[in-house]
């Protein structure tokens, strides 16, 4: 029976954080978590504080010995490459396989106006926001489970549920693995109704395009034991949003621990058949 573990790529700070710290709390699977920090271990004892959410029973050091924290900078392909192979080393692929991954790189150059672009601040978000979670795929897809695996282990976990205590907040991990990128509604060219934001939507939009090639790929490489489908987890309130909370409708800031929750219900009850596609918070597809 393979053995499953979880990616978050990156995990220093927002959303990533704030998923990282909850998977350790509601999960018992080890988890990689990436960060482009020099200081990996201040990342590794932010994260195991923030799990414990508070509690003194918590045990911290059941959460440290399942994390393990790795330079990555989506821009360098060789920390990539480097991550990966870590990974490997951690979790060898002939017992292990990666089951849940997380792709949630992202930056945002918001212009209003076609001489707004500046062609450095584009050239950086496409290479943090769509060739970022490229080479996440390039790397860490090659440890997603293929036709063979053996899942019974994680069918277990799935049915009995894979949390420490019994409250609603736990996370059932589904049967089929599933690897998440983060993209934004914006992406959609359907629905771009207010312009602007040229780099930052096309960036998306080409996330929401590589998420179904990859996920082609994994049809025939890993049939119904792997999807990839691409998430829009609205505006949280995080540093990446600051500039835009004031113009935010009531109700619609998020803050990471609600936007973490809504994401793993997405995770938790996506079936096969909705493989490929871009999903929103509140389980609705988001149309190309």
């Amino acid at each position: 029976m393979s053995k499953p573990w979880i990616l978050i790529s990156p995990s220093s700070r927002g959303i990533g954080h704030a998923l990282t710290a909850h998977l350790l709390h509601r999960t018992t699977l080890p988890i990689l978590a990436t960060a482009r920090s020099s200081d990996l271990s201040a990342v590794k004892e932010s994260l195991v504080s923030a799990s414990s959410h508070g509690s003194q029973e918590k045990n911290l050091e059941d959460d440290a010995s399942r994390l393990h924290v790795t330079h990555l900078d989506v821009t360098d392909e060789a920390s990539v490459e480097a991550a990966a192979a870590k990974a490997a080393e951690l979790f060898p692929p002939s017992s292990h396989h990666l089951h849940l991954a997380f792709a949630l790189p992202g930056i945002l150059h918001p212009e209003k106006h076609p001489r707004g672009v500046d062609y450095d601040d584009a050239l950086e978000t496409f290479k943090v926001n769509t060739l970022g979670p490229m080479m996440l795929m390039k790397w860490f897809g090659e440890l997603l489970p293929r036709k063979g695996t053996d899942l019974t282990l994680i069918r277990e976990l799935a049915i009995g549920g894979d949390c420490k205590d019994n409250d609603l907040t736990q996370f059932r991990v589904p049967s089929h693995a599933t690897w998440l990128t983060n993209s934004a509604r914006v992406g959609s060219t359907s629905d771009n109704r207010l312009g602007g934001w040229y780099s930052y939507r096309a960036s998306k939009a080409g996330v929401n395009s590589i998420t179904k090639s990859f996920d082609l790929h994994l049809r025939t490489r890993s049939a119904e034991k792997a999807m990839a489908i691409a998430y829009h987890p609205g505006t949280v309130k995080t540093e990446f949003s600051r500039e835009f909370w004031g113009n935010v409708a009531e109700g619609k800031l998020f803050t990471p621990e609600f936007a973490v929750q809504k994401m793993l219900e997405v995770v938790e009850t996506r079936t096969i058949e909705d493989r490929g596609k871009c999903w929103d918070w509140k389980g609705e597809e988001v149309l190309p």
